[in-house]
C-alpha cells in the first residue's frame, strides 16, 4: 500500500489538518509526471520544496505536538490532583466506599481512559508524521537529488525534535500507570494492596512459569567495555548453551541467528510497531554455524495488549523445517519418541499442541522466512540463582532473507534460509555478501531482566547502571522491528520510534545523566506515595544517592580529556588549561609515596610497568576540570583473591626464614670455634645479628605485601631496602675472611707476624 493511501486511512479525523500535507510536496516534487514529460529542476524548485517541507510542515508538525504534549502534561497533572482529593482511607486505614465514592472512582477511571486513548493517538500521529517526512525526502534524493541530498538534513532536523522519542511520553504512562493501578485497586481489588505497579518503560515475560521484568538498552561502542566490566564484577559471564560451549572450547561467547518470519504485506511488523492489541512474532534460532549442525527453535512469542509477553516453542530438526513450514509434517516423530522414552502424557500433549498452534499460526498468516538476525551474545548470570538474568548483544547484523521480488529473490524459494551464507559459514560483517541486503546496528544491545517480587525494588547496582551515562534507554526495541525498518523501508508505511536516535550521539555526560536519573527518581517516588496515601498503604521509597557511582570513571575523563583537548586547540588555551589544573595535581600528588624503597629515592629507578605508568602520568597534565579518581572501577566489588597470590606471598616469606636459618647455623658455628675475645667471636655475634634482621625482615614483608594485597594496590610489591642491607652485610663478612686468611698466610712464611693468627686460622677453618 502507498504511503499517501495510508495516511488517507490512518488520519485523526478532529486533527486532519495537522498532518503532513504529503500530496502537496508530492505535487511540488512532481512526483505523478512521467521522466519524458518532466521539466527541469531547478534550483527555485528545490528552495520552494525545501522551504515547504522545512519551515512549514515540519513546524506545523513539531508545533501541535508540542501543545498537544503540553495539554495532555496539564490534563494528567489536573488527574493526579483530583486523586489526592478523593478520599478512600480513615487514619491511614482503607475504608469501606459508599456509592457515591465508588461512583467517583468510575468517572475517574473514564477520565483516565480519555487521556490514554489520546496518548496513543498522538503517539500514532507523531509515528505517521515522522515516517512520512522520510518518505518524501527519499523521493527527493532520488528524483531530483542529482545536486542536492535532503535526507541527512532532514534526519536531523527530526532527531532534534521530540515528537517521535518515546522519552516524551514516558512521564506521562508513568503517573498514567500509577492512577490506573490506584483506582482497579479500589475498583476491582486487584492483587494486593502491597503490589507495585508496572513500569511502563519496561515489558513483562514469562519464563519457565517464572514472571520478569525486562528492561532494554542500547550501548555506544565506546561504552561497552565498561559496561561489560561493571557487569562482571557483580555477576559471572554465564555458558547458558551447550553448542556454545562448543565454540572454542567455550572461551568465546556464542553468535546466535535468530531467522524472522512475516508476509508480503507484513501484518506481524505493523502490529508490533503499532502496539495495537496482541502481537506475535515467530522465528527460528540457533547457536554457531548451520553446517555445525546445532539445535533448532521454532518461537513464537506473543505480547499481550498489557505489556505482558509469553513465549511457545519447540525443537526441530533442519530436514523437517521445510515440510512444517507448508504443513506436510506434523512433528509425529518427535511425538513418537516421546512415547518412546516413556515422558509424561500430559508433556507430549503440551508438546503436540503448542507445534499445532504455531503450525495454525503460520499458516493462517501464511508467514514465510522475511530476515534475518546475527549477533554475539555475551550473558552474566549467577549459577542457580535466575533473580537477575543480564545479556548483550554486539556485532548485530540484519540480513534480508525474502522473496518478494520473485525475479530477483534473496532466498531460494523452495529453501527455508540462505543457502549462500550458511553453506559457506559466513560470519560478520558479511561482506561477501550484497551489501544492500544486510544492515550493520551501529550500538550494542543491553538487556536486563529481573524477577519479579511484587516490590518493585532493584539492586542497588542495578539502578545505579540503569541511570548512567554508560547505557541509552530503548524499552520498545525489537531486533526484529529494526530489521524490517532499516532493510524494507519502501515496503513499509510505518517506523519505529527509536530510528531518530540512531541519527544521534547517545553518548552522555556522566553527572547531566545522573542528575536526570535522581530527578526521574524522585518523580516517581513521589507519585508513588501520593498513590500510597490513597491506598493506604507504602509503595515504595526514594533514598538519593550521594554521587554517580559511574562519574569518575576512565571512561568519563577520556570524554572531558576529549572535548578539553578540542576546546583548547592554541598554545595559550592549553598552556591556561595546564594551569588551571595544576593546584588539582599537587592535591593529588600528596599521596602516600612508596617509602622503604629505592623508587621513593630515585623516581627513574623503577623499570615494572606501573613504574613508567606513573612517570607518565605525573608528566602529562590532566585537563581543566578533570580530576583523578579517588577510588578505582576495579577496586569498587566485593573482595575476591585468588589462592595463588596468597600463597605466592607465603613462599616469599619461607625463603626469607630459609635464609634467616643458613646465616644463623653460620654464625653459631663460627662463635663456637672461634675463641673468647677474638675477632671471629665478634663476627659471630654479628653474622647473628644479620639472621635475627633476615628473620624479621621476611615477617614484617609478609603483613605489609598481604595488606598491600587486601587493598587491592596497584604499586610496585618489590622493596630493596632488606635484601641490599643484608648483601651488602654478607659481602663485608666475605671481604674480612678472605682479609684474616690472607693474613693468616702470610704470618706462617713470617712467624714475626703472628698477631691474629688464632682468630685467622679459626676463620679458615669454617
Amino acid at each position: 500500500m502507498r504511503f499517501g493511501k495510508t495516511l488517507r486511512q490512518s488520519t485523526y479525523a478532529p486533527w486532519k489538518d495537522k498532518y503532513i500535507d504529503y500530496s502537496k510536496l508530492k505535487s511540488i516534487l512532481r512526483e505523478d509526471k512521467p521522466d519524458d514529460e518532466d521539466e527541469p529542476w531547478t534550483e527555485d524548485d528545490e528552495n520552494r520544496f525545501c522551504d515547504e517541507i522545512f519551515n512549514t510542515q515540519l513546524e506545523k508538525v513539531a508545533q501541535f505536538q508540542e501543545e498537544k504534549v503540553k495539554e495532555l502534561r496539564n490534563r494528567v497533572d489536573a488527574a493526579f490532583d483530583r486523586l489526592k482529593d478523593i478520599s478512600t482511607t480513615e487514619d491511614g486505614k482503607p475504608k469501606p466506599k459508599t456509592d457515591v465514592e465508588t461512583q467517583q472512582l468510575k468517572d475517574f477511571e473514564a477520565e483516565l481512559d480519555s487521556i490514554t486513548n489520546e496518548v496513543k493517538e498522538l503517539q500514532k500521529y507523531s509515528n505517521l508524521n515522522y515516517t512520512g517526512f522520510l518518505k518524501i525526502v527519499k523521493k527527493h534524493d532520488r528524483k531530483r537529488g542529482d545536486r542536492y541530498k535532503i535526507r541527512p538534513m532532514m534526519q536531523v532536523s527530526l532527531s532534534k525534535r521530540p515528537f517521535n522519542s518515546e522519552q516524551g511520553y514516558s512521564p506521562l504512562l508513568n503517573k498514567l500507570s500509577l492512577m490506573y493501578f490506584a483506582v482497579r485497586q479500589q475498583l476491582e481489588g486487584e492483587g494486593p494492596a502491597e503490589a507495585y505497579p508496572a513500569d511502563p518503560d519496561s515489558q513483562s515475560e514469562t519464563h519457565n512459569g517464572e514472571r520478569y521484568t525486562a528492561h532494554k538498552f542500547w550501548v555506544h561502542p565506546d561504552n561497552l567495555l565498561e559496561v561489560k566490566t561493571y557487569i562482571m564484577r557483580r555477576l559471572p559471564a554465564l555458558v547458558y548453551s551447550q553448542q556454545s560451549a562448543k565454540e572454542v572450547d567455550g572461551n568465546e561467547d556464542p553468535t546466535i541467528t535468530s531467522l524472522y518470519f512475516d508476509s508480503a504485506k507484513f501484518p506481524l511488523y505493523y502490529k508490533k510497531v503499532e502496539r495495537d492489541g496482541e502481537a506475535s512474532s515467530l522465528r527460528l534460532r540457533w547457536y554457531g554455524q548451520l553446517l555445525d549442525k546445532p539445535d533448532i527453535v521454532l518461537e513464537q512469542k506473543i505480547v499481550h495488549e498489557n505489556g505482558s509477553s509469553e513465549e511457545r516453542k519447540f525443537p526441530i530438526k533442519e530436514k523437517y523445517i521445510n515440510a512444517f513450514l507448508h504443513d506436510e509434517y506434523k512433528m509425529e516423530k518427535s511425538v513418537q519418541k516421546m512415547e518412546r522414552q516413556g515422558q509424561s502424557a500430559k508433556n507430549v500433549e503440551e508438546f503436540q499442541s503448542t507445534a499445532d498452534a504455531i503450525q495454525e499460526f503460520a499458516r493462517t498468516n501464511k508467514l514465510e522466512p522475511l530476515v534475518r538476525a546475527n549477533y554475539v551474545r555475551t550473558a552474566f548470570q549467577k549459577p542457580g540463582d535466575d533473580r537477575v538474568r543480564i545479556s548483550i548483544d554486539t556485532d548485530i547484523a540484519f540480513i534480508r532473507e525474502d522473496t518478494l521480488d520473485r525475479s530477483r529473490p534473496c532466498r531460494d524459494p523452495n529453501e527455508w534460509h540462505r543457502t549462500d551464507i550458511d553453506n559457506g559459514n559466513m560470519t560478520y560483517p558479511f561482506k561477501n555478501i550484497n551489501q544492500s541486503e544486510v544492515s550493520r546496528f551501529p550500538y550494542a544491545v543491553l538487556e536486563i531482566k529481573l524477577r519479579d517480587d511484587n516490590t518493585g525494588k532493584r539492586p542497588g547496582w542495578i539502578q545505579d547502571l540503569m541511570g548512567s551515562h554508560l547505557v541509552h534507554p530503548s524499552p520498545r526495541f525489537s531486533k526484529f522491528v529494526q530489521a524490517v525498518a532499516s532493510l524494507f523501508e519502501d515496503y513499509v508505511n510505518r517506523l519505529p520510534f527509536w530510528l531518530s536516535d540512531l541519527d544521534a550521539d547517545i553518548r552522555k555526560d556522566p553527572q547531566v545523566a545522573f542528575e536526570e536519573a535522581e530527578e526521574r527518581r524522585a518523580q516517581r517516588a513521589e507519585n508513588e506515595q501520593v498513590v500510597g496515601s490513597f491506598l493506604g498503604t507504602k509503595l515504595g521509597s526514594y533514598k538519593p544517592s550521594k554521587g554517580s557511582p559511574v562519574a569518575k570513571s576512565y571512561l568519563s575523563e577520556r570524554a572531558a580529556a576529549e572535548a578539553a583537548a578540542s576546546a583548547a586547540r592554541s598554545v595559550g588555551a592549553h598552556d591556561e588549561a595546564a594551569a588551571g589544573t595544576g593546584d588539582e595535581n599537587g592535591a593529588a600528588s600528596e599521596q602516600p609515596r612508596d617509602y622503604g624503597t629505592l623508587s621513593s629515592i630515585f623516581p627513574g629507578f623503577s623499570l615494572s610497568k606501573y613504574g613508567k605508568a606513573k612517570r607518565a602520568r605525573a608528566s602529562t597534565p590532566l585537563p581543566a576540570g578533570v580530576v583523578e579518581p579517588t577510588e578505582w572501577i576495579k577496586n569498587s566489588g566485593p573482595l575476591q583473591i585468588e589462592p595463588k597470590v596468597w600463597l605466592a606471598n607465603e613462599r616469599t616469606f619461607l625463603k626469607w626464614q630459609h635464609i634467616s636459618i643458613l646465616l644463623g647455623g653460620l654464625a653459631i658455628s663460627l662463635y663456637t670455634a672461634a675463641g673468647r675475645g677474638t675477632l671471629a667471636e665478634w663476627m659471630g655475634i654479628g653474622y647473628i645479628l644479620i639472621a635475627v634482621f633476615a628473620g624479621c625482615w621476611g615477617y614484617y614483608t609478609l603483613h605489609w605485601r598481604r595488606s598491600m594485597i587486601v587493598a587491592r594496590s596497584g604499586k610496585d610489591f618489590d622493596n630493596l631496602i632488606g635484601p641490599m642491607i643484608i648483601s651488602a652485610a654478607l659481602m663485608v663478612a666475605l671481604i674480612l675472611n678472605f682479609v684474616f686468611a690472607y693474613r693468616a698466610a702470610i704470618g706462617k712464611a713470617n712467624p714475626g707476624e703472628l698477631w691474629g693468627n688464632k682468630t685467622s686460622m679459626a676463620i679458615s677453618d669454617l
